[in-house]
């Protein structure tokens, strides 16, 4: 009989790292996506609470505040990744949450004192911290998740993504109303990442041999599954550039994630604007509408997650199958969808309705898919590789605004919607083609830890190591005979 693996405490360590991750994930899309409501309850202070100030913003500088989280966002993926690696995930997610609940926090005054200019300031300096955040969750995730395990706990603490949204379009509106009015949105979200840094600080660790609290059976379950060197922490692996951004899976997952997040923002931002300029439906106005596709991308999230988890446990498909089958139903299913709703008219709202939310529910497999495909290629890289990717493909939601606006010139014009959609429908078929002939879950050689040693320096190495285990085993017989000698001595 095969014994059964000792994998520690039913809710080990493992398990509460992925739990601060998704409170971390949960917390800060709260402080990020507040600014919707919080705009406003500014400018229009009778929709919550008028006992606070109103601010006269015209719609193009409430543009840029709206915007303004993003021109820092997207330039600290990459340096994200790179002092994750240097210093740890633990310090550089803890301060980077941490500044970004102190901008929280004095965003009320900050606003009151320079208007809608130091708003945008306060918005693109937490852009700029919480970019860095998604590059430390996957370098952290690659140190504690198991091989076998890595699945379900990314998927887990990625689900903070759907969870942070929907509360956040559920409760920013319910604090404007109430008696701290839009400053109290605020301080909520400040006191929530607070919150969140204690707890990080207390229980965080950089791996499994730092932690203060975790169970030697599952330290050594985690460190055997990770296939690592002993002294495998201490070292400073260098990065592999070069054979990083000439590697054909790395760049079927890079194209994969542009493609994802082009017709994510075309699902989650346009659709809206085509149901109220030809199907004359106002979405945004109706709060159970706007939330809608969240909360079925949080659901559906949960059903990836299991699925990919029976999956897997069971050995129904490797886990490179896994990624590209979760992959197609998230990127295909919404393809189909994008077309099919730019040919519905006013008589069919409720099929438009139902089509919308089940594309981006749809959608939220791309997590299992593809999100989690750089730990898979180097764990021990996983942090810079989503640094690179996370960088690239936000440049994508801001590129195709842009493109919108060229081909639609009326918004009530179906004909130029439909070339909208199809564009994005043909961006996410031939991204996840792209990955289904190119990408694996396989980790590369570049990952190896001695990829970038000199030959002669590793064979001069390797020769170091067996003349050492000869020196060893000579040293060893030199003592048993000596042992042996004393004995008859002795005798």
């Amino acid at each position: 009989m095969t014994a059964v693996e000792d994998k520690g405490p039913t809710f080990g360590m493992r398990h509460m790292q992925t739990l601060l991750l998704f409170l971390n994930i949960v917390v800060v899309y709260i402080s990020r996506l507040n600014i919707g409501v919080a705009v406003v309850a500014m400018t229009n202070a009778e929709t919550t609470n008028p006992d606070f100030p109103e601010f006269d913003w015209s719609e193009k500088q409430i543009s840029y505040i709206l915007s303004s989280f993003y021109w820092g966002y997207v330039f600290t993926q990459f340096p994200g990744g790179a002092l994750s690696k240097r210093f740890g995930a633990k310090i550089t997610m803890g301060l980077a949450t941490f500044f970004s609940a102190i901008l929280s926090a004095v965003t009320p005054v900050s606003v009151t004192w320079g208007g809608w200019k130091a708003f945008c300031v306060i918005r693109g300096l937490q852009g700029i911290f919480q970019g860095m955040l998604f590059p430390c969750i996957h370098e952290h995730l690659a140190k504690w998740s198991p091989l076998q395990e890595r699945n379900r706990l990314g998927a887990l603490s990625h689900t903070g993504i759907e969870c942070g949204t929907v509360l956040a379009l559920g409760i920013t509106g319910l604090i404007a109303g109430g008696p701290m009015g839009w400053p109290g949105i605020s301080y909520v979200s400040a006191a929530l990442c607070f919150a969140w840094c204690l707890l990080w600080f207390v229980f965080a660790a950089n791996n499994a041999t730092e932690s203060r609290f975790i169970k030697e059976a599952e330290k050594s379950y985690i460190e055997s599954s990770l296939e690592h060197a002993d002294d495998f922490h201490k070292k400073k692996i260098p990065i592999p550039w070069k054979a990083i951004w000439l590697s054909v899976p790395f760049n079927a997952l890079l194209l994969a994630r542009c493609a994802e997040g082009w017709g994510l923002a075309t699902l989650q931002a346009q659709i809206p604007s085509y149901l109220n300029g030809v199907l004359d439906m106002e979405i945004k106005s109706n709060a159970l509408f706007s939330a809608l596709p969240f909360l079925a991308m949080w659901v559906m999230s949960y059903v990836y997650l299991i699925s990919a988890d029976i999956l897997q446990r069971r050995k129904i498909l490797t886990l490179s199958a896994i990624r590209k089958t979760m992959n197609s139903f998230a990127f295909w299913i919404p393809a189909v969808g994008l077309v099919a709703i730019g040919f519905l008219d006013s008589d069919s709202k409720t099929w438009a309705i139902i089509l919308m939310t089940l594309s981006v529910g749809v959608n939220s497999g791309a997590t299992i898919g593809s999100s989690l495909n750089s730990i898979d290629l180097s764990p021990n890289h996983a942090g810079i590789l989503m640094g690179i990717v996370n960088t690239i493909a936000n440049f994508m939601p801001l590129f195709s605004p842009l493109v919108v606006g060229v081909i639609v010139t009326d918004s009530s014009n179906r004909t130029q919607w439909q070339i909208v959609f199809a564009i994005s429908a043909v961006v996410f078929f031939v991204g996840n083609l792209v990955y289904i002939i190119w990408g694996t879950a396989v980790s590369q050689p570049w990952d190896a830890e001695d990829y970038l040693m000199p030959k002669d320096a590793e064979s001069s190495s390797k020769a170091n190591d067996n003349n050492q285990s000869a020196s060893g085993y000579t040293n060893k017989a030199l003592e048993i005979t000596d042992n042996s000698e004393d004995g008859v001595k002795e005798n």
